[in-house]
């Protein structure tokens, strides 16, 4: 997926805040749904964050046009590993695994369903 980097996305010195980096993931974990004419959202349950490991080894800056890679690294009964790359250009600037649980609205973790688990496995790493 491609994003171009607006003045909204940085700081005073046109650099990228630093939590944007993981509004572009969350896009592109999004996005991996969309496209395929799914919802993240899979019958009144969802999937949300348990573990965050960044790294961030450039800087973006405003006017940028940068490419998030998201593959799937583990999967299992009630939970998912991505693997988020951002490059600008030829050059990788973020990487991040996230750990994602499936909770339906009683907050607590469920089986993940069959046929989204055959959809997560279509982008095994």
């Amino acid at each position: 997926m491609q994003v171009r980097v607006y003045y909204k996305d940085t700081d005073m010195g046109g650099i990228v805040y630093h939590a944007n980096y993981l509004n572009f993931c969350e896009m592109a974990r999004s996005e991996m749904f969309f496209k395929e004419g799914k919802s993240p959202m899979i019958n009144g349950c969802h999937f949300a964050i348990k573990k965050i490991d960044a790294d961030f080894m450039s800087p973006a800056y405003l006017g940028d046009l940068l490419q998030i890679t998201t593959k799937v690294t583990k999967l299992k009964h009630t939970s998912l590993e991505l693997y988020h790359e951002i490059y600008r250009e030829e050059t990788l600037i973020f990487k991040q695994s996230v750990t994602l649980v499936f909770l339906c609205k009683d907050g607590k973790p469920h089986r993940i369903d069959e046929e989204t688990k055959a959809f997560f496995r279509q982008h095994l790493f």
